[in-house]
């Protein structure tokens, strides 16, 4: 069939600003993505009914059989989102999670305390984002359950612990993918004697976006600076309605199952560590023969530069998942009692699932469209340079907004403003670099298609669209700071002039929401 390209086309942005606009007014996730899904393919067919149903019957079917093979990457992840549902289900019917929280309750004795320890496990769970989202919330829901946090809140305090972290940690997926990308864009314009790992380290306090969204973050829970949205969630949350019951129940919550008066806090603990050091493991040791394959010496930056992270990621489950039956028998939980566990946590991801099938069928659609080119291309336009980092910013941010992806926006970006500094001025190519790193993570915590949104929503049991409404205020506050910290970084060149104007707009921020909140 013939498709037909609109990288030049402001067009290209329509599918996808239609799924979202009609994601958030509707708050019919998968029905606004399915329209987003047949408005892209009619334009990419010329608007043919055939051709149309021909390109999303084809497109669907990729998502896992591509290439006459398997599409490993997302049957992999789907697999770890089932097997991580049987693992909470399991810790549920063994009684661990209960224990855990009565444990807890002795040690965590505030609401303050519950969201600051989610926030330290978020913070120490690096490896992956989907991982960050969907591990740290096992854990950490039964705490902030038992202290009435809302599940938004929940929500929130993953999805800015999973992309923010990631983005800034050279040992993890996320890092490891952008040092290679920067690698290569260093080499390309000349700078390959230029230590790739101590490059990102440098760039680390010039993604303001996740530091100051880290930092914000921080305060919000320590102070309970309920701002918008989430105002209303947390004092629902009060009442015991820790997420809207009349939406039906949210993806990965584990509802209706027996829970055994055995259980042990080790229960919960010693599979979630299995879980995280056996993902480590073949993280590591796929990356390993990745660097033997290519005749390269190991180490650990290049293991996981070359780690195959969804087949870690679901190997690593069914470890877990070994550890968490083992260890429930142990207990002495019925084998009935764990059968009907696996089969309802099974079942608790299937929201999460359609979702994310439909997510990335619309991915495929906006990628065959050009809307990523198309956005890239208003960065090329007479700019005055010392803007250049601000508006890089904010490009990046419309482009993983629009797209629902932070590493096709890096792919896209990266190399442009690279080509922009080059052009210009030289010594600007980190900031400029980072800025567009920044925008993405930005972006994505924005946007309701996703992927992290989404894992983020499953990990906390909550409504997708309330977890996107909830905190996009908060992601605008940093997002703002940002900008105007990259407009004084461009004006002056200087770094330390950009944090410090930073700070300050994020004192002002915290102290206006501080008053705000207790209003």
């Amino acid at each position: 069939m013939m498709i037909i390209s609109y990288a030049d086309s402001a067009l290209s942005v329509l599918p996808p600003l239609l799924a979202i606009t009609l994601a958030i007014l509707t708050r019919k996730v998968l029905l606004s993505l399915g329209l987003g899904i047949i408005f892209g393919a009619l334009l990419l067919t010329d608007f043919s009914l055939v051709g149309s149903s021909e390109y999303i019957l084809s497109t669907a079917s990729q998502l896992v059989w591509k290439d006459a093979a398997l599409n490993s990457w997302n049957v992999y992840i789907l697999g770890f989102l089932v097997v991580l549902g049987m693992i909470t289900a399991l810790i549920t019917v063994s009684g661990s999670a209960r224990a855990f929280a009565d444990w807890a309750k002795l040690r965590i004795r505030n609401k303050r305390d519950a969201k600051l320890m989610t926030i330290f496990l978020g913070c120490v769970v690096f490896i992956d984002d989907y991982f960050n989202s969907l591990v740290v919330g096992s854990i950490s829901r039964p705490i902030t359950d038992r202290y009435h946090i809302s599940r938004a809140k929940l929500a929130y305090i993953l999805d800015s612990t999973a992309a923010p972290i990631c983005v800034i940690s050279p040992v993890s997926s996320w890092g490891a993918y952008i040092i290679a990308l920067i690698g290569g864009i260093l080499t390309a314009h000349g700078f390959a004697d230029s230590g790739h790992l101590s490059v990102f380290i440098q760039m680390i306090p010039m993604n303001f976006y996740a530091v100051f969204s880290l930092l914000l973050l921080v305060c919000v829970a320590t102070f309970s600076l309920n701002i918008g949205p989430m105002r209303q969630h947390e004092l629902n949350a009060l009442r015991g309605e820790l997420y809207d019951e009349s939406k039906g129940q949210p993806p990965g919550a584990v509802t209706d199952l027996p829970e055994a008066d055995t259980g042990k806090v080790i229960g919960l603990f010693l599979p979630i560590a299995i879980l995280v050091f056996a993902t480590l493991y073949f993280m590591v040791s796929s990356g390993a023969e990745a660097l033997a394959a290519k005749e390269q010496m190991f180490s650990v930056l290049g293991a996981f530069e070359n780690t195959d992270v969804s087949s870690s990621l679901f190997f690593g489950s069914i470890v877990g998942l070994i550890a968490t039956v083992l260890l429930a028998f142990q207990q002495k939980v019925e084998l009935s009692m764990l059968l009907k566990g696996m089969s309802v946590g099974a079942r608790s991801m299937l929201p999460a699932i359609y979702i994310l099938l439909f997510a990335w069928t619309i991915s495929s659609v906006i990628g065959q469209l050009e809307t990523g080119k198309f956005m890239a291309s208003l960065a090329t336009d007479n700019i005055p340079f010392a803007l250049l980092p601000a508006m890089l910013f904010l490009l990046a941010g419309i482009t993983a907004f629009s797209t629902g992806t932070s590493w096709g926006t890096f792919g896209i970006m990266l190399p442009i403003a690279a080509d922009m500094a080059m052009g210009s001025d030289s010594t600007m190519m980190l900031p400029m670099l980072a800025a567009v790193l920044s925008g993405a993570v930005f972006g994505d915590h924005c946007s309701p298609i996703s992927d992290t949104t989404i894992l983020s929503s499953t990990g906390a049991s909550c409504h997708h669209i309330d977890h996107v409404v909830t905190q996009l205020p908060y992601a605008l506050i940093a997002a703002l700071i940002s900008f105007v910290g990259y407009i004084v970084l461009g004006f002056t060149g200087s770094l330390m002039a950009g944090l410090i104007c930073c700070s300050v707009l994020f004192l002002i921020s915290i102290l206006v929401l501080y008053f705000w909140a207790k209003k």
